[in-house]
């Protein structure tokens, strides 16, 4: 099991970005949270192993269909064994 921390920039607010994440990672049994950040960009932690991370990070550049990724940037942290992927309605970013 590994944690990416991952931050999505470009046209990802306003596209369903969130709410397709969610679909995703549920789908590919990623564990973790998606949220919104107040500069535009998308903030994503999640947890699986390296394959599935893979596969979803290939997603995460790609985006919604109306979305438009400008970049995908990664750091690996400390496992916080998630239970399950959640959208966050309220930042934690100030």
């Amino acid at each position: 099991m590994k944690h990416l921390d991952i931050t999505v920039n470009g046209k990802v607010q306003g596209v369903f970005y969130r709410k397709s994440t969610k679909a995703v990672a549920d789908q590919l049994g990623v564990r973790g949270f998606v949220m919104n950040k107040p500069n535009g960009d998308v903030y994503i932690e999640a947890e699986a192993d390296t394959a599935t991370l893979d596969m979803f990070l290939d997603w995460c550049n790609e985006g919604p269909e109306n979305a438009v990724v400008g970049a995908v940037e990664t750091h690996e942290g400390e496992l916080k064994n998630y239970r399950n992927f959640e959208v966050v309605k309220k930042s934690i970013f100030k």
